[in-house]
């Protein structure tokens, strides 16, 4: 959870095509957290396929990853999204911001997505 890394957010499209895109999150005990608008196709393929996977990496060498497979649940609650939207806006654009990215991610129409880990893959300094 060190720096400012983003997640890279994998799954599967409604023709069966993949799809990744990259996010910005936190962790909540073992789940992994995020936001994202009920509109967007991630919402609406992570709602309809239940799963994705999540990778995170560290591009500095020796180079290390994780990679994240699981279920995936939703959040509506206003009050839960607001307060996970301000923790994250602060995590990637500092403590001075976090309420400001809160207001702006905690508003009716986001989701709170949590990704739930059944199966993680690690590897630390890959080049050595």
């Amino acid at each position: 959870m060190a720096g400012t890394r983003t997640g890279k957010l994998a799954w599967v499209g409604k023709d069966g095509s993949p799809h990744v895109a990259p996010i910005w999150f936190v962790l909540d005990g073992e789940d992994i957290v995020f936001n994202t608008h009920e509109t967007a196709g991630k919402a609406k393929a992570l709602r309809r396929e239940g799963r994705a996977s999540l990778v995170v990496d560290d591009q500095t060498p020796p180079f290390s990853f994780v990679k994240i497979d699981g279920t995936i649940t939703f959040s509506e609650d206003l009050d839960e999204i607001r307060t996970k939207a301000t923790e994250i806006g602060g995590r990637y654009m500092g403590a001075d911001r976090a309420e400001e990215f809160g207001a702006r991610n905690g508003v009716a129409g986001e989701l709170l997505v949590r990704l739930t880990p059944t199966r993680t893959t690690a590897k630390a300094d890959v080049s050595d």
